[in-house]
């Protein structure tokens, strides 16, 4: 009976372990993303939020300038989104690795281009040389529902295989499109 207590005591110390392993990447993440910005950035902008604040108290009016703003990229947003038919539902992104002159993150992106659904799955390699920044797209992985087109899924292989997004993008939209116009004529007839 005391070897079946030490096991739940060891399964549950493993446990949270585990967890603490994770909490700790997780932690290490935020902090490599949050050193993109350097002290003087962070203190720039500390110091002009602090300047609004005040001016919020002495009567300035600077929440109606951000809702205009805002107002203005929703107007931008849904304006590209009816030009595209692009819709991202989700974005995440993670650093697996950072060091001096090289950054390697994983990202995972979800949407859907008119009527058809499709999530992305790539890592995004960084490096800097002292001109320049050069980023190489590496391990793509689309998932889309194609129905029953062949042609789609062997775009989609090309894509994954050259690592090229912009193509990516630009096809579906095209292709997209015309497959809604597709989509609503033979419903038409139907």
């Amino acid at each position: 009976m005391d070897s079946n207590v030490y096991r739940v005591y060891e399964d549950e110390i493993q446990a949270l372990q585990e967890e603490i392993k994770l909490l700790t990447e997780k932690y290490e993440d935020i902090q490599q993303e949050s050193t993109f910005f350097s002290e003087e950035e962070i203190l720039k902008s500390k110091k002009s939020f602090q300047r609004e604040m005040q001016g919020d108290s002495k009567g300035q009016e600077c929440p109606s300038d951000l809702k205009v703003q805002l107002e203005s990229l929703e107007t931008d947003l849904s304006f590209l989104m009816k030009l595209t038919g692009f819709q991202f539902t989700s974005h995440s992104k993670k650093t697996l690795e950072k060091t001096g002159d090289r950054t390697v993150q994983k990202h995972r992106l979800s949407g859907s281009c008119y009527s058809l659904s499709f999530q992305l799955e790539f890592q995004l390699l960084e490096m800097q040389s002292k001109e320049k920044v050069s980023a190489v797209i590496t391990d793509l992985s689309i998932i889309m529902e194609s129905g029953e087109d062949s042609g789609v899924s062997k775009f989609v292989s090309s894509v994954e295989e050259h690592g090229n997004l912009i193509t990516f993008f630009r096809s579906l939209s095209t292709y997209a499109e015309w497959h809604e116009h597709r989509r609503r004529t033979f419903l038409h007839f139907k």
